[in-house]
């Protein structure tokens, strides 16, 4: 492991050696997100999952022509250093909602359940604002409060409608609806 970065993560009480890539800005189970600029990151997809790129690149389009809530699409590219397919997207950077008043975290989450709501109703579902209970990390870390309030990252598992069929869809739209009462509990009493 001579001059590489590693970091160890716990997944299950088994430590695993990661590898950071320069300028990660986060790793989750599959894939790393690296800085590309100040306003562009990129999700690298080392291994051979090119129908997973493509699939996920296509439900964050399809989320971004519903609203604003899922980070912005802005491109599919090769990352030349690692030889590695990349989704490239918005940078975004994310806020302390602790520092804000309880009344205005009302009011990004009313704006918020009203997102998830059009997303619903024109067929996508994120499927992964809370993360799995075996994974490392904070338990809601794929919402960001940002300077335009809060958005969605990560789309990997989310599903449209017409993919997954209408008893499926309704079957993950109550799982999500689950997930957001949830995390308004978090958002507003921590």
């Amino acid at each position: 492991m001579k001059g590489a970065n590693y970091l160890l993560l716990e997944k299950n009480h088994v430590f695993q050696m990661v590898k950071r890539y320069p300028r990660t800005l986060s790793s989750g189970a599959n894939n790393t997100v690296i800085a590309l600029s100040e306003t562009e990151a990129g999700k690298l997809f080392l291994d051979d999952t090119r129908s997973e790129i493509g699939s996920e690149a296509e439900k964050m389009k399809r989320a971004n022509e519903i609203n604003d809530l899922v980070v912005k699409f802005i491109r599919l590219d090769i990352h030349e250093e690692m030889n590695s397919d990349m989704l490239v997207m918005e940078r975004l950077y994310p806020l302390d909602y602790r520092s804000y008043e309880v009344s205005r975290r009302e009011l990004w989450l009313d704006v918020f359940e009203s997102e998830i709501a059009q997303l619903h109703e024109a067929g996508f579902v994120h499927r992964d604002i809370r993360r799995p209970s075996d994974m490392p990390g904070l338990t809601f870390d794929n919402v960001f409060l940002t300077e335009k309030g809060l958005r969605l990252i990560d789309v990997g598992i989310s599903a449209l409608q017409e993919q997954v069929g209408d008893r499926l869809f309704q079957r993950f739209i109550k799982q999500e609806l689950e997930e957001v009462e949830k995390f308004s509990h978090f958002f507003l009493n921590r």
